[in-house]
């Protein structure tokens, strides 16, 4: 008879994996490093096969098959969460805890429109929240450690289900005193030669904002600042080191703080309005994917309501 292992020790092997590091490991499963250890081993003995290699004292390194292991485990701790989950789910729908990333060039501006509709809407959810990157918080999600993604496209989202939200237009943010503020309206080729600022790598508004825009790879080469949010990327605007593009959701929520930066519409191709999408995503053929849908009219609804700062929305170019 072939004994299997228990979701346990796949957790143990799962978060060593993740962490790198055994106690590390063992504070992430809430259990002592000793217990690990002899968790890990106990699992070894069992398949009867090395999944660490342990020439190296000083890190933790996986055999290939040790690799092959944790992927499957992965899978295998997803698919009992998902029993779980379907259950739940019919039991009563969109209540209890739900696990949601949103990424920082969102959560800052939606949150504060969305909780209000969502404790409306929803009182008996518990939403609990983490704010990373996209790449991040993809790699949560198909972890089995957040059920839902609130996010940006045009994005890297493969393995993921996705539905769109609504659209989030883009508006260059620009000195009062720049000669692109005599214009109503300023065209995407008018950008080429421009010191454009944008985020820094590893957040998706750079790569959406030259995508959606039309911008060359060009525009970005030999930047000499790279920012980590939009309000920074607004304070270097406001100290005239150059331009930005600023989602309308960023601006109604704020951004601007108070500073004389000036705003103008975007224009892109005739009868199109340079824009990224706001998305919901999940793991593929989750148990609540049902409920998940369900939350969009919710959000839509959220971003329809009215701006946390009504002075600065009155500044947004219709």
């Amino acid at each position: 008879m072939m004994h299997l292992p228990s979701p346990q020790q796949l957790r143990y092997l799962v978060a060593l994996a993740e962490h790198g590091h055994f106690g590390r490991a063992a504070a992430a499963c809430a259990v002592t490093q000793s217990t690990l250890s002899a968790g890990v081993i106990a699992l070894e003995r069992q398949f009867g096969a090395s999944l660490l290699d342990r020439s190296n004292s000083k890190r933790v390194i996986f055999t290939p098959l040790g690799l092959e292991v944790v992927a499957r485990a992965r899978a295998a701790l997803a698919a009992l969460e998902a029993v779980t989950e379907t259950v739940a789910a019919s039991r009563d729908p969109l209540s209890g805890p739900l696990r949601l990333g949103v990424i920082p060039t969102v959560g800052p501006f939606l949150l504060p429109r969305l909780m209000p509709a969502l404790r409306d809407a929803l009182p008996r959810l518990r939403l609990w929240l983490r704010e990373d990157t996209t790449e991040r918080l993809r790699a949560q999600l198909l972890a089995g450690r957040l059920d839902l993604l609130l996010l940006a496209l045009p994005c890297e989202c493969e393995g993921l289900e996705v539905e769109p939200v609504s659209a989030d237009p883009f508006l260059l943010a620009l000195p009062p005193a720049h000669r692109l503020c005599a214009q109503p309206g300023v065209p995407a080729a008018a950008l080429t030669g421009e010191n454009m600022l944008l985020l820094e790598e590893g957040h998706c508004l750079r790569a959406q904002a030259q995508e959606a825009c039309g911008l060359p790879r060009s525009l970005a080469a030999g930047e000499e600042f790279a920012a980590t949010s939009l309000h920074t990327l607004v304070q270097m605007v406001a100290g005239g080191l150059g331009l930005t593009l600023l989602p309308r959701l960023a601006v109604e929520g704020g951004v601007l703080g108070g500073t004389d930066v000036a705003l103008r519409p975007l224009l892109g191709e005739p009868g199109e309005s340079p824009s990224r999408t706001l998305a919901l995503a999940w793991r593929p053929r989750s148990p609540r994917a049902a409920e998940f849908r369900a939350l969009l009219p919710v959000i839509r609804a959220g971003l329809e309501g009215p701006a946390p700062c009504p002075a600065e929305e009155e500044r947004v170019p219709a």
